[in-house]
């Protein structure tokens, strides 16, 4: 394609937060910086200024910045970002003091509340309260097993306003997904719901949360968010468990005392979602997520104080970290809980409209999903509103870029990010000041060093596919995994492929325009023949057929080579014939390569995912080859792994 799908108009331009940071860096250094490009090399290499006039530009409050804005600067790991500051994260969240709603939530079944700034204020100090009449201190972990409602920000926050460390999950994971997680950081205080909606149906999780508390002897406190109308009850059947409500209801609102911390200090415990043991504990500080994410938000991703920014996530994805910051921006928290498909594909389509969404943040399984069902958004629903309509989670296939523009909105900013959990934000994302292109990644975001590199450890040329690194340090580097005192788990997971620069694991290539192509996971990457392919460029060619749902590739050793499996999630009422398996190989052969072309296809039922909805291949490939999963309750679906043992056509 020679013409961009979006281009930003004049007028955009000019009202970009990231025109303004230009001018701001401009003017404070007498430089001439003219676009992002300009910006991105001046952030990684006078990176001790950029990230100090981020901090000055986004307004972080602090007690104190000090001097120095990066010590140990050349270290992998080793850098530490502004290591004299002291800060608060939830201060940061709450500095707008006013009327205007800072939180607006509905649940699947249509309950719909709001919280002020003022009354979010309120709620926090309460409960704030309630945390230090109940000893919690600075560095205690407290856990969640929570939907993404305005009551589980207010327990966050009121946690953060100690300088406690927090870790969530979300109510549908299974008991021992949950002991998997909570049981390797010893959490003294557990908030929880009663319950929680889903697919039409109201499941309460009190059962399951008392078998739970039997195994984390840790917990002190319970405190329960009554969402079902269970709460009371199930407090009464539980050794020290209040409700939320009654917790913090005692103590009138007050100004909250912010527990000063260093910038380094642990603020979130994330969790991988791995399939090959437990998962791994990554933690993540205080002013490493705000400055982070406040960079992201406001320069890559462009949200202002008046904005309503919604991102569909659960309180187990990171996506969910990710959207509490935007409290700093000044900007409305549109919360939604329950099924996106719930009572139909027009669910959360419904809700932005309803209440005049500008941001509008989903994965990119959703999209596909929405594009399969043959429904035309720009048809039934004006969105009006959105400005921008953010895409992560796995690769945003080119057909979907089509599907957003012809059928959902033709001026709609597209922004495909890509980063993990790892680094708790993004590598490449969005920018407002530039065109987006056909199946790609807009460009580096502005201060990190994000490069593709070959198998030697050389950066690769345009087009050439390699290993996504960073090559210089970033405030948001993991401070280190829980219970890994040596640091040899930390190390192994991100520089042991090359010295001192961070290997993300993710398949990549640099465009011709600057942006980047994802090409999934590269411990996932596919070696027939010794030729590196990319499972994403498979599904990208296979789910174009209407009779196909999904796709899950997987290399099988075979006859001293690797040949290519290739299972297929076909819709209701399809067969797979002989007619169906030589077009899948013609799609695939043709739109990709003969290389990618599967030796065998297969029909399943259904295919395994994380519980943030990403495609599991190595759990597969381990199946296949008679390996044990040791990590099943990392999967959503993992009755879905039967599909694929003891398959004849594979022997």
């Amino acid at each position: 394609m020679d013409k961009p799908l979006w281009q930003p108009s004049n007028e955009r331009k000019a009202g970009a937060n990231i025109s303004r940071f230009l001018d701001f860096v401009n003017q404070k250094n007498g430089l001439d910086l003219k676009d992002h490009d300009d910006l991105h090399e001046y952030s990684i290499t006078q990176q001790g200024p950029f990230w100090t006039e981020i901090w000055d530009f986004c307004d972080v409050k602090s007690q104190t910045r000090g001097q120095t804005a990066i010590a140990d600067a050349d270290k992998l790991p080793g850098a530490r970002f502004f290591p004299e500051a002291r800060l608060n994260f939830a201060e940061n969240m709450l500095q707008r003091r006013d009327d205007k709603p800072a939180i607006i939530f509905r649940g699947e079944d249509k309950k719909r509340s709001t919280l002020t700034w003022n009354e979010l204020y309120d709620q926090v100090s309460q409960t704030s309260s309630a945390f230090a009449n109940a000893g919690l201190e600075m560095g205690d972990r407290v856990c969640a097993v929570v939907p993404n409602m305005p009551e589980t920000m207010v327990a966050f926050l009121a946690a953060a306003s100690h300088g406690a460390t927090w870790s969530s999950c979300s109510p549908d994971f299974g008991e021992q997904g949950i002991l998997d997680r909570f049981s390797q950081i010893d959490p003294r205080f557990l908030v929880i719901c009663d319950g929680y909606y889903y697919n039409g149906k109201a499941i309460n999780i009190g059962p399951k949360i008392e078998i739970i508390l039997k195994q984390l002897p840790s917990v002190e406190k319970v405190i329960i968010i009554d969402y079902l109308g269970t709460a009371k009850a199930l407090a009464g059947r539980i050794e020290n468990a209040v409700t939320l409500d009654a917790f913090a209801g005692e103590f009138e609102p007050s100004e909250i005392s912010y527990t000063q911390t260093r910038f380094d200090h642990p603020l979130y415990i994330l969790f991988s979602s791995g399939t090959t043991g437990v998962p791994k504990c990554i933690v993540h500080s205080v002013g490493g997520i705000l400055l982070k994410h406040r960079q992201e938000q406001s320069i890559q991703c462009d949200v202002k104080p008046d904005d309503k920014l919604f991102f569909f996530t659960t309180c187990g994805w990171m996506m969910w970290n990710w959207l509490v910051s935007g409290l700093a921006t000044g900007c409305t928290l549109m919360l939604y809980d329950g099924s996106p498909f719930y009572p139909s594909e027009k669910a959360i389509f419904d809700y932005v409209d309803e209440e005049a969404i500008t941001l509008f943040g989903t994965s990119a399984k959703y999209i596909d999903a929405v594009k399969k069902t043959g429904w035309k958004p720009r048809e039934t629903h004006s969105l009006a509103s959105v400005r921008t309509l953010f895409s992560t989670g796995s690769a945003l296939v080119p057909e979907s870029y089509d599907f957003v523009y012809e059928q959902i909105k033709q001026d709609v900013h597209l922004v495909s990010i890509s980063g993990g959990t790892d680094l708790a934000g993004c590598f490449v994302g969005g920018n407002p000041l530039g065109a987006v292109w056909r199946g790609e990644i807009q460009a580096a975001v502005l201060g990190m060093a994000t490069d593709v590199f070959n198998d030697e450890g050389k950066p690769c040329a345009v087009g050439e596919k390699g290993e996504l690194v960073c090559t210089r340090a970033f405030p948001s580097l993991p401070l280190m995994f829980w219970n890994d005192a040596d640091g040899k788990k930390y190390h192994a997971a991100y520089y042991d492929r090359f010295d001192n620069i961070w290997c993300h694991g993710d398949f990549a290539e640099w465009t011709e325009h600057g942006g980047m192509i994802i090409h999934g996971r590269s411990d996932a990457t596919l070696n027939p023949g010794g030729v590196r392919i990319g499972t994403a460029e498979i599904y990208a060619q296979v789910e174009k057929l209407s009779e196909v749902t999904e796709g899950c590739a997987i290399g099988q050793a075979w006859d001293n080579d690797t040949r290519i499996i290739l299972f297929v999630k076909l819709q209701d009422g399809i067969t797979l014939d002989e007619d169906l398996i030589k077009r899948i190989k013609t799609q695939i052969r043709t739109g990709a390569s003969p290389r990618h072309t599967p030796a065998v296809v297969i029909a399943v039922d259904d295919i395994p995912r994380t519980k943030s909805g990403k495609i599991t291949e190595l759990a597969v490939r381990d199946i296949v080859h008679g390996r044990e999963i040791k990590n099943v309750e990392a999967l959503a679906n993992p009755e879905a792994l039967d599909n694929f043992r003891n398959l004849p056509e594979l022997s």
